[in-house]
């Protein structure tokens, strides 16, 4: 991803990898109280883009502007394995946000 943003013009030191991501809201905190960022872009799929930015509105993080970019959704033929994944991860972000 990194690679792909730096030739299209985006400076490297603009682009912060998240190595300890390994979940949505991970991500999402990490960028505001690991990176120190009230103002950032998520670039994935519209269905994750979507799930990381209402974590960021409904966790009260000290966010003043999160914007995403849509990535292509998957086409292959396990596609449908991506759409029943994330109905659990979109179950699972509302008991992450109950119970913070």
């Amino acid at each position: 991803m990194k690679d792909s943003l730096v030739a299209r013009g985006v400076p490297a030191s603009a682009i912060i990898l998240d190595g300890k991501g390994y979940r949505t809201i991970c991500s999402v905190v990490n960028a505001n109280k690991v990176y120190g960022l009230k103002s950032f872009t998520v670039i994935s799929q519209k269905f994750h883009n979507e799930r990381a930015i209402y974590q960021a509105v409904h966790l009260g993080l000290d966010v003043e502007n999160i914007q995403a970019y849509n990535a292509e959704d998957p086409k292959s033929r396990r596609a449908y394995l991506t759409s029943i994944r994330e109905y659990f991860a979109r179950v699972k972000m509302f008991i992450d946000i109950i119970n913070t």
